[in-house]
């Protein structure tokens, strides 16, 4: 008997809150693991929950991953009137771990009532003196405890509610000076410095079972290559120093800190020891350029994948209205 194919190594945008039968093709034979929903593909969550399903249901596999950046602040794609806001991981961070792990407990709970499985939360950034803004209060603080002890909050609490939390830019985005949508930012701080400081969050939490890369150079580490196009990041650093051996998701490749085309970008993160890339925009030329450069799924990564989606747990017994009091009381002292 013949092996079954496994899928490509993608995760996939889509255009807008309805597929049409274009995209609909487009992803059949594509054959994408998984998608993620952006502010544009949101509506109602009768409509969020029907799009889910009409994205596995174009792949054929009911279990198919389906991201979204859910972090609150500045970072969320489910806003009012249909789902509730959640302060910023700064703010969170100053109100302790109890509401940390109930905020991402919410948030799974709004994600689950969706069909979405996976949360790209936390961010185990740390911001430094100088660095640009775009992390800035989406860190749970300054110092590697803090952000270690506060992303394992958020972490279990997505867990508990059957949410897969993905941490998030390893081996850390603090130290940029620039915004890695608009440009690539180079790090100089030595090997001993970030190992001590920028890695000790992805260190304290390398059980998780997904990570996202950074689109940033570590000159320390490889004084050319970003770190999603690194094979000495992935495997020496990421891989090897920090102890991460989940799924590893490039970030974002439309973002302009990569250079080349998109066929190049993809087959470049593959190459490097990336798991699975991402592309979120929806443009479908830019897709169709990166599905070109996207290998199927290696045995290693699908056996990854699937040690992850074990890690799902079925949510037990929740209060909603409860723990949504007790979340307001935590967070009225910030």
């Amino acid at each position: 008997m013949s092996e079954p194919v496994l899928p490509r190594a993608v995760i996939l945008g889509c255009a807008g809150p309805r597929l049409s039968a274009d995209e609909r093709a487009f992803f059949r034979d594509a054959d994408p693991v998984g998608f993620i929903l952006f502010r544009r593909n949101v509506e109602t969550p009768e409509q969020v929950r029907a799009l889910v399903a009409e994205l596995r249901e174009t792949i054929g596999r009911a279990d198919a991953p389906v991201l979204i950046d859910q972090e609150g602040g500045r970072v969320a794609r489910l806003q009012p009137p249909h789902w509730r806001t959640y302060p910023a991981a700064s703010v969170l961070g100053r109100c302790g771990e109890e509401a940390v792990r109930l905020g991402a407990r919410l948030i799974a709970d709004d994600l689950a009532r969706l069909g979405i499985t996976v949360d790209c939360l936390p961010c185990l950034d740390i911001p430094v003196p100088g660095a640009d803004p775009i992390i800035g209060d989406r860190a749970y603080g300054s110092d590697p405890e803090t952000v270690a002890q506060l992303g394992r909050a958020a972490a279990e609490g997505l867990l508990d509610g059957g949410v897969l939390p993905v941490i998030k830019h390893i081996p850390g985005h603090g130290r940029g000076t620039v915004d890695s949508h608009l440009t690539l930012p180079v790090v100089d701080a030595s090997a001993s410095e970030l190992d001590r400081f920028d890695m000790a969050p992805f260190k304290a939490l390398a059980d998780m079972p997904w990570a996202m890369t950074a689109h940033i150079v570590y000159r320390a580490f490889d004084e050319a290559r970003p770190a999603t196009l690194s094979p000495i990041v992935i495997s020496e650093v990421i891989r090897s120093r920090i102890g991460f051996d989940g799924v590893l998701v490039s970030d974002d490749l439309s973002m302009k800190a990569l250079g080349g085309s998109f066929t190049a970008r993809a087959e470049g993160a593959l190459a490097a020891g990336c798991d699975l890339v991402l592309h979120c925009n929806g443009d479908r030329a830019e897709m169709e350029a990166v599905v070109a450069g996207a290998r199927r799924l290696t045995p290693e990564s699908a056996e990854r994948l699937a040690r992850a989606e074990a890690r799902r747990r079925s949510a037990g017994p929740f209060d909603r209205e409860v723990a949504e009091a007790r979340f307001e009381s935590l967070v009225a002292v910030a």
